[in-house]
């Protein structure tokens, strides 16, 4: 999907690394049991987070076996799996689903044509044992098309709409911890949206496809840091929610995602931007430096 929540490898423990791959080889497992190679090819680095979250919270049981990975055909691997693996995957297949179908509505991607078309069977699977969820799913994004057709540059209420659909697919159970787990996905989805948009915008401007940050982008001198305030609003946000909770497993990992992983890819787009802008104007580095 987007691949925004992810590790910060370099500053992950051994053993740690090892604990997170082993949920995301569960994930791909689950997958491939589930809804088959097509599925498999869905994994997210961000659906493996509420894999983790999840089991740190509720500590289910969880199964570990060693399995072969189609990846790396000659090595095993350790695969964790227990009752939010499939969940995940579910959620996973479903913003996939809306995700190919919205790159052939909006750009007439081939692809996304045949994935919609290829995922459209598990959908009607998925819709059957989480009616509540595909519903409000499939209600926030089609508000969030109509929207974007519009042309709507209320950045603010576009990702909160986003970040509504997150909080449903984070809430997966009626208790105590329900308030703060659709806080964690109402900020997290925010920040998908919001820097999804960042990421894109050179390309949507070339495209013309719909993007809210095509004006800041090209009137805006300090564009990078202001998208950075406002993400690091987001994440502060989301943060603030999961230190509530009482997570003690796992809890070096998650934030290890929420105060260093998320931003591995905002630093990876602002520093190519800057060297395709520097490469361009080379004279613009000595500017400002006297004679």
């Amino acid at each position: 999907m987007f691949g925004y929540i992810a590790i910060n490898k370099a500053e992950m423990k051994f053993k740690d690394y090892d604990i997170y791959h082993s949920y995301y080889c569960g994930l791909c497992k689950c997958l491939k049991e589930c809804y088959g190679i097509k599925g498999q090819v869905t994994l997210s680095y961000d659906m493996t987070f509420l894999i983790i979250l999840l089991t740190g919270l509720y500590e289910p049981k969880t199964k570990e076996e060693v399995v072969n990975c189609i990846a790396h055909p000659l090595e095993k691997h350790l695969a964790r799996t227990n009752e939010f693996t499939e969940y995940a995957a579910a959620v996973n297949l479903i913003l996939s689903y809306y995700k190919c179908k919205d790159d052939w509505e909006d750009e007439r991607k081939k692809k996304g044509f045949i994935g919609a078309h290829l995922l459209a069977s598990d959908m009607q699977k998925i819709q059957k044992k989480y009616p509540e969820k595909a519903v409000r799913i499939a209600s926030n994004l089609r508000r969030l098309s109509l929207l974007e057709e519009e042309n709507e540059q209320n950045i603010d209420h576009m990702a909160g709409l986003f970040g509504d659909i997150m909080a449903e697919l984070f809430a997966v159970r009626q208790d105590e911890w329900e308030g703060s787990l659709r806080k964690i996905g109402f900020f997290l989805g925010k920040f998908i949206y919001l820097m999804d948009a960042y990421e894109d915008v050179e390309k949507d401007i070339k495209s013309g496809c719909y993007n809210p940050f095509i004006s800041s982008y090209q009137s805006d001198c300090n564009f990078a840091e202001d998208c950075k305030k406002l993400l690091t609003l987001m994440m502060a946000e989301c943060s603030r929610e999961f230190e509530k909770l009482p997570i003690l497993l796992y809890v070096d990992i998650l934030r290890n995602i929420l105060y260093s992983g998320v931003w591995c890819r905002y630093t990876e787009v602002t520093e190519k931007r800057k060297n395709t802008q520097d490469n361009r104007h080379p004279d613009t580095k000595n500017s400002n430096t006297g004679d």
